[in-house]
């Protein structure tokens, strides 16, 4: 049987890189028009793939998406992710394009990914989950061409601009399009609920200061019980034994708070397991774990996030005008615990 052709024969046989022959397939305009018939050529005589390469120099189009699977994490808030990836999967399907996963334990690992991936496959563009300060993987796709859309806005000056006016970004420079939760407005509808409910003193659980997503939330908290106190707040990593360690230490100062807001539905779970009867928890997610022990917590809409990411991003691929940012309202599941 004759060796399999690829990406890296074609390149070898056109003495150009793999990155070259994956551009001439995706983004032809970025390459010289020697070098395209170069490779074109190379396709031609070896046979690579003969019907989809055809297809790919047609259309430029290969309809096939790329997204990072999350780390493992606590097995609560990590499902978050996990159904956003399932309703992508089906959001994608009727749309025309299929999913390709990856796996990356950080942000150099990631973009040394998208290298392999853009030199082997002959993708479309890239589903970015867990944006946060400092993000250099959207710029790296920028600078390349690369079309993608982010599950998450972009944080630092473009975030801040987000949170009030989200629609000003879609020219704004260096910005892409981007679907994301409002996380402040999930933590104020927690937080209005328990003043309705009679309680005044009300704490906050959440992430050390700098998570884009944490600030929002605690944000989302102060603004509607009406002062950010330090006393009422503890900051910590997510997880069960350090929501129940925070909601301790808050539940022992000499004015304890009679409600508590967590972050997440990890640190709620931690805080409900010690809070005395009488003191109410929400949490944020609305994860299984929620659910099972009767927490409150607010819900993402992470099929329409799906659907919408693909939406967006099927509208870059097709040339249309830049997309407009999305922000979605999150809503509040009411159970027991609050």
């Amino acid at each position: 049987m004759a060796d399999k052709v690829t990406i890296a024969t074609v390149a070898a046989h056109a003495n150009v890189s793999r990155q070259t022959v994956s551009n001439v397939l995706n983004t032809p305009h970025l390459v010289r028009e020697e070098t395209r018939e170069r490779v074109r050529e190379a396709i031609a005589v070896l046979g690579y793939r003969a019907n989809q390469a055809a297809r790919l120099m047609r259309t430029g189009r290969s309809h096939l998406l790329a997204v990072r699977i999350e780390p493992t994490r606590d097995g609560i808030n990590g499902s978050v992710l996990d159904r956003f990836l399932h309703g992508l999967t089906e959001a994608a399907a009727p749309a025309g394009y299929r999913i390709l996963l990856y796996a990356a334990a950080d942000d150099q690992a990631e973009i040394a990914t998208y290298d392999d991936l853009l030199a082997t496959y002959e993708l479309d563009g890239f589903v970015l989950t867990s944006t946060h300060h400092g993000d250099v993987r959207t710029s790296w796709l920028a600078e390349r061409g690369v079309p993608f859309v982010t599950f998450g806005r972009p944080w630092g000056r473009l975030g801040a601009d987000a949170r009030t006016e989200p629609a000003a970004l879609s020219g704004a420079a260096g910005s892409h399009p981007w679907v994301d939760v409002d996380n402040a407005a999930g933590t104020a509808a927690a937080t209005r609920h328990l003043l309705d409910a009679g309680h005044r003193r009300i704490g906050f659980i959440g992430w050390p200061e700098g998570s884009g997503v944490g600030d929002e939330r605690r944000a989302g908290w102060a603004a509607t019980a009406g002062a950010d106190l330090p006393e009422l707040a503890r900051a910590t990593v997510d997880g069960v034994a350090e929501g129940e360690a925070a909601a301790h230490d808050l539940l022992s100062i000499s004015d304890p708070p009679t409600a508590l807001v967590c972050a997440s539905d990890s640190l709620a779970a931690g805080a409900y397991g010690v809070a005395p009867p009488g003191v109410a928890v929400t949490g944020f997610d609305d994860t299984a774990v929620a659910r099972v022990l009767g927490l409150t917590s607010v819900a993402q809409p992470l099929a329409e996030a799906a659907a919408r990411c693909v939406d967006l991003l099927a509208g870059v691929l097709d040339g249309g005008a830049a997309p407009h940012p999305v922000l979605l309202p999150p809503s509040l599941v009411i159970r027991q615990s609050a």
